[in-house]
């Protein structure tokens, strides 16, 4: 009997301390952003070239001499070989509807990560002259991603702090220990609209000018906070 009387307020025992343990802790769930503006000191640069023909090889081999000129170009610039890559290449077949024949065309995309912004113009006017077709983007970075995403990240969780404190003092209650925390961030890169068509260098004047409106990019964290209210 005295074990059967035990082994029952044992259980009784487990039981309450189970149902405390699901009692809910009461909590204050906010969001909170930072936000670090900076000017960007890299430029990613995607080139393409396009050629259309009635045979394959003829095609090809138009292409093959263009990115050979562009690659040879890159290098005379100074551009680190681990700064350039050749990001997409295609040759296929195509039906023009309005002419009712087949044609082929070929394609190849080389992306530049220019770490000197300010050489972008110079850069530029000279890259036309290797017979390239298509500007495909330009976009804007920073070296020092890391340090303003951390930064960023700083911000947020004080403007969440802050927020929390706000309803919790309005309610004339204690802010807590942390619950929870997500990271909620996503990271922007403004981008230059693509442009197609004939590059052709005499259609410039010879004088560099300035063609590009860096501005500044905006590095953004949000996270979410869970605070206990005591």
């Amino acid at each position: 009997m005295k074990n059967l009387v035990l082994t029952l307020i044992t259980l009784f025992t487990v039981m309450t301390h189970a149902q405390e343990q699901k009692q809910p802790i009461p909590q204050v769930n906010v969001n909170g952003e930072g936000k670090i503006k900076v000017t960007p000191d890299i430029a990613c640069v995607s080139l393409g070239v396009e050629n259309t023909g009635k045979d394959a090889t003829e095609v090809k081999k138009a292409n093959d001499v263009i990115i050979d000129k562009v690659l040879k170009y890159i290098k005379t610039y100074g551009i680190s070989p681990n700064d350039f890559q050749t990001t997409q290449v295609s040759l296929y077949k195509n039906y023009d509807y309005e002419k009712k024949k087949y044609n082929y065309v070929a394609n190849q995309t080389i992306s530049i990560i220019l770490k000197d912004i300010k050489k972008y113009d110079e850069f530029m006017m000279g890259i036309t002259d290797t017979g390239i077709t298509n500007i495909g983007g330009v976009e804007f970075k920073t070296s020092k991603l890391e340090q303003y995403e951390s930064e960023a990240r700083k911000k947020a969780v004080l403007n969440a702090k802050a927020k929390a404190n706000d309803y919790i003092q309005a309610l004339n209650l204690k802010m807590g220990k942390v619950l929870l925390i997500t990271d909620n961030s996503t990271t922007f890169y403004p981008q230059v609209a693509m442009y197609k068509g004939g590059m052709r260098a005499e259609a410039m004047d010879a004088a560099p000018r300035e063609t590009l409106a860096i501005g500044q990019i905006e590095i953004t964290a949000n996270v979410q906070v869970a605070f206990a209210i005591e």
